[in-house]
């Protein structure tokens, strides 16, 4: 059996850094989860949230799934959302894309990727709503605009959600992002935020 010893010993080189930077930080972390962030991402191990918006553990509540789809049947993604709003009181939900994501590219195809497929079907809608925006286009160019169009739908579908206009009818603080990650250099885009039910 490999018990993967490796990453147990960078975790031990980490977790001495951070207490030799910060000898308070583990227990001021474990005193209260307060983040203003939730973060619904892709899985992809290329976009870790925390390092790509420059925030420690503890300020950023996350949630992730392939091609950072958020739709009213994935019970796992409406309890973080409902918790994230209901118990931590975030401010904003952040809903970001990136380019170069495999679940979209995937969702571009014609072929049978098997399980993944009842996953895909989500974005093959939003192709679907947008063939014709996305018909002129190079490979490249729909797949680039396939990933930010999934970002707005996404974006939409959170907003809809019943725990987030429920949110808003009470006057609590809480806008919607819409953001894409280029893998290529590291930025970030906003791609627009709502900020109430209207």
């Amino acid at each position: 059996m490999k018990t993967l010893k490796h990453i147990f010993e960078r975790n031990r080189q980490w977790a001495t850094s951070v207490k030799e930077k910060d000898p308070e930080f583990f227990s001021n972390l474990v005193a209260q989860q307060k983040p203003e962030y939730l973060w619904i991402g892709c899985s992809d191990s290329r976009v870790p949230a925390n390092q790509i918006i420059d925030l420690p553990p503890g300020e950023v509540f996350v949630h992730r799934n392939i091609a950072n789809i958020v739709v009213h049947t994935d019970l796992n993604c409406l309890s973080v959302i409902h918790f994230a709003i209901e118990v931590l009181k975030v401010k904003h939900i952040i809903v970001c894309g990136h380019y170069g994501c495999g679940g979209i590219a995937a969702a571009m195809e014609d072929q049978d990727h098997g399980l993944i497929d009842n996953w895909l079907r989500h974005i093959k809608d939003v192709r679907r709503f947008n063939s014709e925006l996305l018909a002129g286009l190079n490979e490249q160019e729909r797949l680039d605009a396939l990933c930010e169009l999934n970002v707005k739908e996404q974006v939409n579908n959170v907003c809809t959600m019943p725990i987030v206009q429920k949110a808003w009818k009470k006057g609590q603080e809480l806008s919607v992002h819409g953001w894409i990650y280029n893998i290529k250099n590291g930025l970030l885009r906003d791609m627009g935020t709502v900020d109430s039910a209207d």
